[in-house]
């Protein structure tokens, strides 16, 4: 278990001269963190909320424990690959992995059910079985795929490249890249099948990002799907343990830590970066300062006092927040094997229709769920039982916009009245009913459950509209030159999902680049 600082108005930061002073502790803030710790350099690492991890923590109630975000992760079971040796070496080799079954997830519609099933020659065999008609387009979906991740790399390489290096290369290096950027999802695999099921089933993953095929970009869609490809994993202990084994890493070379303390703003002091200015209006000075915070806090509320940088805030216009969610937070007092609890994923839909059931959910919150997706964190973690004996538990997950919450965001977290509690419950048994009706095994099994909204991400993870995916996914945003990490501002830097992609291949990979830039060494780089 890992010591991390509360920090209190008793402390002081005014002797420490530090390197590097990172806002954040979710995937990207650590991996920044261990990493500069590792070449030498002093770094503070600021987490407003009282835990550390960002959405890799989790939270206790009622003698059960759940994740807030991390639900499986693809590759890491592979020791060579860029994800897993990245993990070993800022854990220290601590963080252990779990594979889970090769049917990592299942697809269900009115009509019938998908499994996706690793490694990508089972995935790719299942769906010819499905669709035996369409065994070519399986093919060709499965080469562009690969074609396209092969040009993502190059792409964000770019992303560290300034000046003339970058007028020159960059348009060179993301040309590929954007040519499929550009295109929705439905738009590229409309160009290989005009099976409108074998797409919806092919694309069923998009709530793992958030917009459905339509809207989407393919680069974002292929991204996901080829994480996935050859399995998926879970981290023995919970997710809670990937924070829980970096920051002692931070910490042996000279890094800190500390929760519970708000940056109101960045600290500016002739067009250059001097540190940050605490909530508590403490000055604490820095070389270098990395928000992770994303774009949209970093923008308007770190830097709101900054007038000259109209140009840089003006370049929010161009992008917008992702979707809001909901999550049935659910306990048994019961083990995953008594229950029948497998590790596989569902993923529950209306239709093969992705974007009309978004667009009839959007219209009216009555409307079916355009997808709800069910995990089981108890089933997938190797040591729950020795951890959490005789429970269990499972996160469901549906879309919930924020304005649907705007009226008691003034409220404080958990006294938000009894119409907001009314809504929630209402919600709640809707979730439930889903839950029974897919898994009849659960009913009436539930001990206990609590509901997570948009109003609960904009309060304890700071998103301005309760997104859970920072930025949208969609074409438009690949084309912003501005998301990278180098600001106008010298010596800021951003890291995060936003500068590169969503989930947490995506921010570890941002904070291995916006590491790179700062260092001016290629951190991606695998050692002989």
């Amino acid at each position: 278990m890992c010591t991390i600082l509360n920090y209190s108005v008793t402390n002081s930061f005014q002797n420490n001269n530090y390197d590097v002073i990172i806002i954040g502790s979710g995937i990207s803030g650590l991996c920044c963190a261990a990493l500069l710790s590792m070449e030498g350099k002093k770094v503070l690492v600021l987490e407003k909320h009282f835990k550390i991890g960002g959405y890799t923590h989790t939270f206790k109630r009622k003698g059960f424990e759940w994740d807030v975000g991390i639900h499986y992760i693809g590759g890491v079971h592979k020791k060579n690959s860029f994800s897993r040796r990245l993990f070993d070496k800022i854990s220290n080799n601590n963080l252990k992995w779990n594979k889970m079954s090769d049917n990592y997830d299942r697809l269900i519609f009115p009509d019938k059910s998908y499994d996706f099933i690793a490694p990508k020659k089972a995935f790719i065999d299942n769906m010819k079985q499905y669709f035996p008609d369409n065994k070519q387009d399986i093919d060709e979906y499965i080469k562009l795929v690969k074609e396209v991740n092969l040009s993502t790399m190059k792409h964000f390489s770019s992303k560290a490249l300034s000046g003339i290096a970058e007028k020159i290369l960059s348009p060179f290096l993301s040309r590929k890249f954007l040519k499929f950027s550009n295109m929705t999802t439905y738009e590229a695999l409309s160009t290989i099948t005009n099976n409108d099921k074998l797409i919806g089933v092919l694309t069923g993953q998009w709530g793992d990002y958030g917009m459905p095929p339509k809207q989407s970009s393919f680069v974002m869609h292929c991204m996901i799907a080829n994480h996935y490809f050859d399995g998926a994993n879970y981290p023995v202990g919970g997710s809670r343990m990937i924070a829980e084994t970096i920051v002692p890493v931070i910490k042996e070379n000279g890094g800190e830590v500390v929760k519970n303390t708000g940056v109101d703003k960045i600290w500016i002091k002739d067009k250059v970066c001097n540190g940050v200015v605490l909530e508590t209006g403490e000055e604490i000075a820095s070389k270098v300062v990395i928000s992770t915070a994303g774009v949209s806090n970093t923008i308007a509320k770190f830097l709101r006092d900054e007038e000259y940088l109209f140009d840089y805030r003006k370049q929010l216009e161009n992008v917008k927040p992702s979707s809001g969610h909901a999550c049935l937070y659910i306990g048994f007092n019961e083990s995953a094997k008594n229950l029948g609890i497998k590790d596989t994923n569902l993923w529950v839909y209306p239709s093969y229709d992705h974007d009309n059931t978004t667009e009839n959910f959007q219209k009216n919150q009555d409307n079916d769920f355009p997808v709800l997706y069910m995990s089981f964190a108890s089933a997938k973690d190797p040591d729950w039982d020795n951890l959490h004996p005789n429970t269990a538990t499972m996160e469901v997950i549906v879309p919930s916009a924020f304005k649907h919450y705007q009226k008691w965001e003034d409220e404080a977290w958990r006294k938000r009245g009894e119409e907001y509690e009314k809504y929630k419950n209402e919600l709640s048994q809707r979730i439930i009913q889903n839950v029974y009706k897919h898994c009849p095994h659960l009913k009436d099994k539930i001990a206990y459950y609590e509901l997570s909204t948009p109003l609960s991400t904009k309060t304890l993870a700071n998103y301005t509209s309760g997104e859970l995916y920072g930025i949208e996914h969609d074409p438009a945003r690949f084309n912003q030159k501005w998301l990278k990490p180098k600001t106008p501002i010298k010596n800021l830097y951003l890291s995060g999902q936003d500068i590169l992609t969503v989930g947490l291949a995506g921010a570890l990979a941002s904070g291995v680049l916006t590491t790179s830039v700062i260092l001016k060494k290629n951190m991606f780089k695998k050692k002989s």
